[in-house]
């Protein structure tokens, strides 16, 4: 086993805290070592379940290249028809057994367009039964997150089924993996949301890129509320963009935490707008950025 010297970035460290599964952060430190992936499951002496779940982890961080992903071309989805749906409900014990979880799932009986949806989840996306519940069961529970007191359709999970297709999650192991990332990233926009004191409602999408940008970025809770501190203060409100380019010139000057900005405040030598406080003629330049825009 290769034991090389090795550096962790700030950014990395996050992410497998924030994922809080030791396996996926000893894998993680196997393979930065040097040593082959396809050697862990002996030299960690891990089974094969909890190494497939590391590695899945480590994929939704974004720290594992997915070698399984595959890409699906747009206008490649099949057309079942009734006789296909027919013959499989007949024929394929599994798969009726699969429309029976399905239907208890969303508490209601699937017409026959939704059981041609459900038909390519299984024969064109090749998802096994049991990923299929677990993924019906996520888009359920992803709607009430949101607010939505009734059941997703078959046309909104086929969307979700089409990204896990593509992020080449086909297993129960893979499917857990990516719903502890996704609800790791859920609980950090709802901290952020009360932070900027939105209630009541939930971020368009728009919103949820420059909030999910920030996290992204390694800023923590407290440098977050001083930049919406200072964006009230010069707009008079939450300007999202405004914002924005406060914490990407803090980014770019290496200011992580709020403890490193009011350093850089407190510094005599540091020229106005080089610390972590803009100075007017970026904060004029930003404001004419908006008129133009």
């Amino acid at each position: 086993m290769l034991t090389d010297s090795l550096k962790i970035t700030q950014n990395d460290a996050r992410k497998l805290l924030g994922a809080a599964s030791p396996d996926a952060a000893l894998l993680y430190l196997y393979i930065k070592c040097g040593n082959r992936v396809q050697d862990a499951e002996a030299e960690l002496r891990m089974n094969r379940t909890r190494l497939n779940c590391a590695g899945a982890t480590l994929r939704q961080l974004g720290l594992l290249e997915d070698e399984k992903s595959v890409r699906i071309a747009p206008g490649e989805r099949p057309a079942y028809s009734e006789r296909d749906v027919l013959e499989a409900m007949e024929g394929d014990n599994s798969f009726r057994g699969l429309y029976g979880e399905v239907q208890r799932l969303l508490g209601r009986t699937l017409n026959t367009e939704e059981l041609k949806i459900l038909l390519g989840f299984v024969r064109y996306l090749g998802l096994p039964g049991d990923v299929i519940t677990v993924l019906v069961s996520y888009c359920k529970d992803r709607a009430r997150q949101r607010g939505s007191l009734r059941n997703p359709s078959l046309r909104t999970i086929e969307k979700e089924a089409y990204a896990w297709a593509e992020r080449g999650i086909d297993s129960v192991e893979e499917a857990a993996a990516f719903i502890q990332a996704q609800n790791v990233r859920f609980s950090r926009l709802q901290r952020l949301m009360n932070l900027l004191q939105i209630r009541g409602r939930n971020l368009t999408a728009a919103e949820e890129r420059y909030a999910q940008s920030w996290l992204d970025m390694g800023m923590e809770e407290e440098l977050i509320s001083m930049a919406y501190e200072r964006t009230c203060l010069n707009t008079g409100g939450l300007n999202w963009a405004y914002m924005n380019k406060i914490l990407q010139r803090w980014h770019e000057q290496g200011l992580r935490t709020a403890q490193d900005v009011r350093a850089g405040d407190r510094k005599p030598s540091v020229p106005k707008g080089a610390s972590g406080e803009l100075g007017q003629a970026e904060l004029e330049a930003i404001a004419q950025m908006f008129q133009e825009g």
